[in-house]
């Protein structure tokens, strides 16, 4: 509404009327492209291109290496920007497309007009109404949010065709918007579900539930689901609890799946993280596989083949070549499927796919399956796998994680099996050892062999989903949170792509848990981090309370709800700092940036999900950090140089500009190791609005960091010094000495003040902004 009046609600029959000036509800790809533009031009795109040649069309291949242009004009940098949004709107059509899967199976089964409850808040969809300038009430609402979407990520799509977009910030530009488009989509799919399925609803107490590769009862028939969408689980619990088997049969998952289905029933089973999915298969524990969309092993069907395991398949999105029977009788499907007639099949009515697979696991148990198969090979097998390997080092340069494979293999050739074992942790299960090996040798089964006790007597915990943090929740922690006494929000999210295992994962969210850092967590990330314990047997989710608070460990839920993330920091706008919610993007991403210390982590992100979700981050002023292999999506967003001046913000007060300390210096880059991480973490969750005291537990916590885990003091420490209020305390006079010594500061010894620094102390009332249109205007006396 452009110069209009956007009504909100504000509380239990209440309304307020907020005029947004110059907003756009529902914005096109023009109309956040200045706040975009503000954003690269701090934040300098950086890339790393894989090739330096163009192959999208006929005119080439194109070589585009020492400024060479395609022969359509475009550079290197155009194109690497061009293939960057290419793989974001993968990410981000994969989320839009299940949310139009749920709502539309939603609105057949439930009907529209189910009312919208996520816990105790007013706004319930704070992604959705920042965006569009819309609240919706039930489900049939969010049909129209969609439509938004979906029509929004075909214009960029479009915009990649041959002659069309030839700037690489343009192209950045699109790809953020892609990015923000993704964490609308997230929000549709994860309320929908929340509402519908009765899932928790911001419960800071959300049960615990079971965890790991050993937590299944092999007694009984097991169902596997792998994936992402949980309606064909829900119809599978129905089916059992109408046919009186509910306690008879397991059902385990892999995935967000899993994730979502102990958001249902706290007592089902999560297995665990992508990485174990091949292990699990292999094992031949599961009776009957079930999968949806995204995340899902593209050889299931010929991998569970190997074992006998039928798979069926519930999603267009991966119908895996297999026979559609959707319309064929569940009785024939069910005997094809245990009489090992067919292998497979396609079922595209969850309903129908939810009786077939639990009527075919029950037959299957009561007739053939008396004893499972199995790829794990025992120690005589182990022997014989290992003996064929001639240490050709093949699987080590394959290797994702450069685990040394290949020195693993040769000394349990001469029969020390200890170096397999240690890899285990390490291993991401992908499989690629096993292809490139010219003796054929089944290198991950040698692996999970070596190890088969540990693994598959691994027990943890996690606690569900709790879904989306409450409006009480951010009236008390939102203030902390603005002014840095609690040193910032850290969200672990992604994939298991991780560099040396995931135990660093826990290691860096238990650091920064006994740090007072607020820890949400989700996805792959929430499940691996709940796989350890420390010595006295309890995970970090026994160990940290639920709440938005600070010490406190949060689990989202599954992908979808990196919404609720992005939705928590943009209610510490609305509801601690009163700021208009409607459309009213650019003021509520310039205020997070400058105010809120939030810090996205992907510390194991692989797929084109894990780079729309980030973008989404980055757009709404949230800095992300990735793991070493983040290298691999090509791009970062770093921040220019301190020495160059340029870090400077406008006071909105009276439009003065205000020299400032980097914060945040970088809005996405990769780190190497744990090491580097956790100083960078506290980095970046330095912001210029931090009081006196916020940024003193801040510096003391980055300085500590740095000395505990790289051995020294930080190179730019001082950088973020504004008086000598904020030094840490207990080594005040030591770093004073060193700001004179090292610095040339002046400080008076009398009185231990600092007399003169480079950055100009900033009053607590400052308003920061990068956007000059939020200065305040003085009319007549008053505030505008």
């Amino acid at each position: 509404y452009i110069g209009s009046i956007a009504t909100v609600k504000e509380g239990e029959g209440e309304t307020q009327e907020q005029e947004l000036e110059g907003i756009t509800p529902k914005p096109s790809v023009e109309d956040l492209r200045d706040w975009d533009m503000r954003l690269l031009e701090r934040y300098k795109p950086t890339y790393s291109p894989m090739s330096e040649t163009c192959t999208f069309c006929t005119y080439g291949p194109c070589d585009l290496s020492d400024g060479k242009e395609g022969a359509c004009g475009l550079t290197l940098k155009a194109q690497q920007a061009r293939l960057l949004l290419f793989t974001t709107l993968m990410g981000a059509s994969a989320h839009a497309t299940h949310g139009r899967h749920m709502l539309d199976h939603f609105f057949e089964k439930f009907g529209r007009d189910v009312p919208i409850e996520v816990g105790n808040s007013v706004d319930k969809t704070p992604n959705i109404s920042l965006v569009t300038g819309t609240c919706p009430e039930t489900i049939g609402d969010l049909d129209d949010t969609l439509t938004y979407v979906e029509r929004e990520l075909t214009d960029l799509l479009a915009s990649l065709h041959t002659g069309q977009e030839g700037s690489y910030l343009d192209y950045e530009s699109k790809a953020l918007h892609a990015g923000m488009l993704d964490h609308v989509g997230m929000e549709v799919a994860d309320v929908s579900q929340v509402a519908t399925l009765d899932m928790p609803m911001a419960d800071p107490e959300a049960d615990l539930v079971d965890l790991g590769l050993g937590i299944v009862d092999t007694e009984k028939p097991i169902i596997l689901a792998i994936g992402h969408n949980v309606n064909a689980v829900y119809s599978i619990m129905e089916h059992l609890q109408d046919m009186g088997k509910d306690d008879d049969v397991e059902l385990a998952g892999l995935c967000c799946t899993a994730i979502d289905m102990t958001r249902l029933d706290s007592s089902r089973k999560i297995i665990g993280s992508l990485s174990n999915q091949l292990r699990f298969v292999r094992s031949g524990i599961p009776d009957v596989i079930v999968v949806d969309e995204q995340c899902i092993r593209t050889d299931i069907v010929d991998e569970a083949s190997k074992l006998r395991i039928p798979v069926i398949a519930t999603s267009n999105k991966a119908m895996h070549g297999l026979v559609d029977r959707t319309n064929d009788p569940p009785d024939e499907i069910i005997e094809d499927l245990a009489s090992g007639k067919e292998p497979a099949a396609l079922i595209l009515d969850l309903d129908k796919a939810g009786e077939v697979i639990a009527k075919t696991v029950l037959k299957i148990a009561d007739t053939w399956k008396k004893e499972r198969l199995s790829l794990i090979p025992d120690e005589k097998e182990l022997t014989e796998i290992v003996s064929a390997c001639t240490e050709c080092g093949m699987c080590s340069l394959q290797c994702p994680e450069e685990l040394d494979i290949t020195g693993a293999m040769g000394a349990a050739k001469r029969g020390d099996f200890t170096r397999l074992d240690e890899i285990y942790d390490a291993c991401i299960a992908c499989g690629r050892c096993e292809e490139i090996c010219p003796k054929d040798i089944r290198v991950l089964d040698a692996i999970q062999g070596a190890c088969a006790y540990r693994a598959f007597t691994e027990q943890g915990k996690m606690r569900a989903g709790r879904g989306q943090v409450s409006d009480p929740e951010i009236r008390e922690e939102g203030r902390n949170l603005v002014l840095g006494t609690t040193p910032g929000v850290v969200a672990f999210v992604g994939c298991p792509n991780y560099p040396r295992g995931a135990r660093e994962l826990y290691e860096a969210a238990e650091e920064l848990l006994a740090r007072n850092y607020i820890v949400m967590v989700n996805g792959c990330s929430a499940m691996e981090i709940g796989r350890f314990k420390d010595k006295y047997g309890k995970t970090l989710y026994e160990r940290y309370p639920g709440a938005f608070m600070k010490g406190n460990l949060l689990n989202t839920g599954s992908c979808v709800s990196n919404s609720s993330i992005t939705g928590a920091v943009i209610k510490v706008a609305t509801i601690f700092a009163k700021k208009p919610l409607m459309g009213n993007y650019e003021e509520i991403a310039d205020y997070i940036l400058n105010r809120v210390g939030a810090v996205g982590v992907a510390w194991g992100a692989f797929s084109q999900k894990a780079q729309s979700i980030g973008l989404g981050f980055v757009r709404i002023g949230v800095p992300v950090i990735l793991g070493p292999h983040g290298v691999k999506y090509r791009r970062a967003f770093i921040g220019q140089g301190y020495d160059e001046g340029e870090w400077k913000i406008i006071d909105a007060r009276n439009g003065e500009e205000v020299p400032i300390a980097p914060g945040p210096e970088h809005l996405m880059l990769t780190v190497d190791n744990k090491e580097e991480l956790l100083p960078m973490i506290a980095k970046l969750c330095m912001r210029p609005s931090d009081s006196n005291f916020g940024r003193m537990i801040k510096l003391t916590n980055y300085i500590e960091l740095s000395e505990k885990y790289l051995g020294r003091m930080p190179d730019d420490w001082h950088l973020f010094v504004r008086g000598e209020g904020e030094l840490p305390l207990a080594r005040k006079e030591e770093l004073l000495k060193r700001l004179e010594e090292e610095y040339g500061w002046k400080i008076d010894w009398e009185k231990k003040k600092i007399l003169e620094g480079p950055i100009m102390k900033l009053d607590i009332s400052t308003q920061p902004t990068i956007v000059p249109r939020l200065v305040k205007k003085v009319e007549g006396g008053a505030e505008k």
